[in-house]
């Protein structure tokens, strides 16, 4: 038996990403202007402490800007809850499908073609989940399996990744892998440390990522995932009110850091590969995150150009960063062979790599 997508070679039985493709809001605000606009907003509830705080948070050099899913700023600070949740609906609905189409179009892919879906998100609730909208939006087949997972937080990409490529063992074809946050959704502001920093660092965004049986692109060796949940209070969502807030311990660059070394560990047990010569696609978390993960996985820091180059221009999206750093990597210049490791941590607490093979 003959397989179109497989140059009519029958399928290898290894799964690729054939293709990455990102997409964000058409709103950006630097950082100037981001503090600007929160300290003048709550300027009657923020104390002398807090209002420092923003200062000095959001005018760290390690970010520039970050993209918004709103026409109007000030929109995200009056928003009731309803008007919030449609809000998550809408826009991630519309990033996600810019980004599969984008995917599917790098390849020369019709939505036709495409036997399973896997979207995760952790910045907002709907039933039924993004999934369905995405399919109708897309036009995908009624018998496309799909599959939404919530709450895996900043790493959840990658357990994404895990659920494509069982999928695709099972149909074959091609599988599309999407994470979509839409963090401004869960925006709060309050004197509490979590929620400075969350304000400081948090932007929207989504990815796209095919995944199909044929030889192109990145082939996928092996992943590895880390949980520990003992210290789940150290980065998660907690409901006030009915709302979403974010919550982030000051120690959590050292707790991420070792999550994280021990996940390569796993991932790279039995390997001879010298992590000097590796490429790394490392979720940005925010400056002091990425430079415990330097410092405990042993990357050399001008592995981390991607990772930084993101974290200046998108500031962290939550799951869908890790992607976005990986198709940065491939822009400036990834030859045949290379190997790669995506790694990505977060709620859980927990940390997630997988190991690629540039075709």
């Amino acid at each position: 038996m003959t397989d179109a997508l497989t140059g009519g070679q029958p399928p290898s039985g290894r799964t690729y990403v054939a293709s990455i493709a990102s997409a964000v809001p058409r709103f950006s605000a630097s950082q100037r202007f981001a503090a600007d606009l929160v300290r003048e907003h709550f300027k009657e509830t923020l104390t002398p402490r807090s209002m420092g705080l923003i200062r000095a948070t959001f005018e760290h050099p390690s970010i520039e800007k970050r993209h918004f899913a709103v026409d109007d700023p000030v929109r995200i600070f009056d928003e009731t809850q309803d008007q919030r949740v449609a809000r998550f609906t809408e826009e991630s609905v519309n990033l996600a499908a810019q980004a599969v189409a984008l995917a599917l179009e790098k390849v020369g892919l019709s939505v036709q073609q495409v036997k399973g879906l896997v979207v995760n998100t952790c910045t907002g609730y709907i039933c039924p989940g993004i999934s369905t909208y995405l399919a109708q939006r897309l036009g995908l087949d009624p018998r496309t399996r799909l599959y939404d997972l919530v709450g895996s937080g900043c790493g959840g990409a990658i357990p994404n990744l895990q659920v494509a490529e069982s999928m695709l063992r099972m149909t074959g074809g091609v599988v599309v892998s999407v994470a979509v946050e839409i963090c401004s959704a869960a925006f709060q502001m309050g004197n509490d440390l979590s929620l400075i920093l969350s304000n400081a660092l948090f932007g929207d965004g989504a990815a796209a990522a095919v995944l199909w049986e044929r030889p192109e692109g990145f082939e996928l060796h092996g992943s590895a995932g880390r949980y520990v949940p003992e210290q789940r209070e150290a980065i998660r969502f907690v409901h006030k009110g009915g709302q979403l807030h974010n919550q982030l311990s000051t120690d959590l660059p050292r707790l991420v850091g070792k999550a994280a070394a021990e996940v390569v560990d796993d991932l790279l047990a039995g390997s001879t590969l010298n992590r000097n010569d590796i490429g790394w696609a490392l979720h940005t978390g925010g400056e002091k995150v990425i430079n415990a993960v330097r410092d405990e996985v042993g990357i050399p820091e001008d592995r981390l150009r991607a990772t930084r180059k993101v974290l200046s221009q998108y500031g962290n999206m939550s799951s869908p960063t890790v992607w976005f750093v990986l198709d940065e990597m491939l822009r400036e210049g990834m030859p045949s062979g290379e190997w790669c490791v995506m790694l990505a941590y977060g709620a859980g607490l927990s940390a997630h790599a997988c190991l690629l093979r540039r075709i």
